[in-house]
């Protein structure tokens, strides 16, 4: 079967704003969420900002029972539920604890860490005889699949529900395997999406590997600079995205909002190898990830117009500029636009590729191209292959079609997707 797949559902929770609206609000405008952090200062972290998603106690209030709350402390968790319901809403469902079983809808919400927190409270007082007084909390909390059990059963999904894990990758993965999920006949509808918890027992590897920014912790919002010259590392974030994917005959016949369709995609790894590291991609691997994802979507190189990139504001950027340009066989006023939502909200882990899937779905469909920040200084290297104007520093109204957004993660692992503003 070749079902056509569309977006009739968004959630977003990221550093710089929480729901649709206040996001899409937020890239137009080019508002930070970047913030110091005192308790990362008092544990001695060379970097000591971060971005860190506002919710209230009132907003956890609308989404989750008193009982669910009272045992409730995985940051990731908690960001996945919002955006997910969020979504859900969004594409006109509603959410009610004795709705029927949704047989034709499954999930795949992502993670890279789940309740590190959560364990970390739970053992701190507790020796090796202690272990049965974790709590009944701790599992649901600190298994990977947290996330995805918590919500499913919130809105009582019925097809496959699972959690994918790979790495800064992991968001893009979700939206082509429920993408292919519908394609397939399988599915109606798949909620997608991936969620990032915070805090410096998630942040202090990154920080231990000197690959975080040191030098801007008394000017936060300059922090996350990707494609600057004067880029010191990424600023580490947290927070969720979800997309809610859907048959086109399904949206049709329930006369849904279609945000952008999902054309294809690809996921592939580098091995490690020629030149690929654990921290490091594989040009050859990043570029035919590109390459194949453009063929599977049935487009061809000229056909994109704008890209989220990963550009996480490291070494790497150039690298990745790089690898697009030869991907394309474009460069100069001829390459694309591209942005870099990191520069607002940092770099998100494994919620990186869903929040910035939202926000390039955003874009397209609202017909405008989001700035970059904090890259007055380009890095030569990237402006010896893209034109300056091509990498805009304000938001604009762009008439576009086609948007690339693609994801590079730490074990070497690529997604690339492509969404299409939706023409019937």
């Amino acid at each position: 079967m070749t079902n056509r797949v569309v977006i009739t559902g968004l959630g977003v929770v990221a550093p710089n704003a929480v729901g649709i609206e206040n996001f899409t609000e937020a890239l137009r405008l080019g508002i930070s969420g970047i913030e110091f952090y005192q308790e990362l200062k008092d544990l001695n972290f060379s970097c000591q900002i971060g971005g860190i998603p506002t919710i209230s106690e009132d907003l956890k209030s609308q989404y989750f029972s008193e009982l669910q709350l009272r045992g409730f402390n995985s940051s990731g968790i908690l960001y996945g539920c919002i955006a997910g319901i969020d979504a859900w809403k969004n594409a006109g469902f509603s959410v009610s604890d004795d709705s029927e079983l949704d047989i034709d809808t499954g999930l795949i919400f992502g993670t890279g860490t789940s309740g590190v927190e959560k364990f970390r409270e739970a053992i701190y007082k507790l020796d090796d005889k202690q272990v049965r007084r974790l709590g009944s909390t701790v599992v649901v909390q600190t298994m990977a699949s947290g996330v995805s059990a918590y919500l499913s059963g919130m809105l009582g999904l019925g097809n496959q529900v699972t959690t994918n894990s790979s790495a800064c990758s992991t968001g893009t993965e979700a939206i082509l395997m429920g993408y292919n999920r519908i394609k397939s006949g399988n599915a109606k509808r798949m909620l997608v999406g991936s969620c990032s918890d915070h805090g410096p027992y998630v942040w202090g590897g990154f920080d231990a590997m000197r690959v975080c920014t040191y030098k801007h912790n008394e000017t936060p919002e300059q922090g996350s600079r990707p494609m600057s010259a004067s880029a010191s590392g990424f600023v580490p974030g947290s927070g969720a995205g979800a997309l809610l994917l859907e048959s086109l005959d399904s949206a049709s016949e329930r006369n849904a909002t279609i945000y952008a369709e999902v054309l294809g995609g690809e996921v592939n790894s580098g091995g490690q190898r020629n030149g690929g590291t654990l921290t490091a991609p594989n040009p050859e691997a990043v570029q035919r990830c590109i390459k194949q994802a453009i063929k599977n979507s049935g487009l061809n190189k000229n056909d994109i117009q704008v890209i989220n990139g990963h550009l996480t504001a490291t070494s790497k950027d150039a690298l990745e500029i790089e690898n697009w340009s030869k991907s394309l066989n474009r460069e100069g006023s001829d390459f694309p636009y591209i942005n870099a939502t990191k520069s607002m909200i940092g770099h998100c882990l494994a919620a990186a590729g869903a929040i910035e899937s939202v926000a390039s779905v955003l874009q397209l469909h609202h017909q405008f191209v989001a700035s970059n920040l904090n890259c007055e200084d380009l890095h030569p290297e990237i402006t010896s292959i893209v034109a300056k104007e091509k990498i805009p520093s304000n938001s604009f109204n762009f008439n576009f079609d086609i948007i690339a957004k693609a994801s590079f993660g730490f074990g070497d692992v690529n997604a690339c997707v492509l969404f299409k503003r939706f023409k019937a």
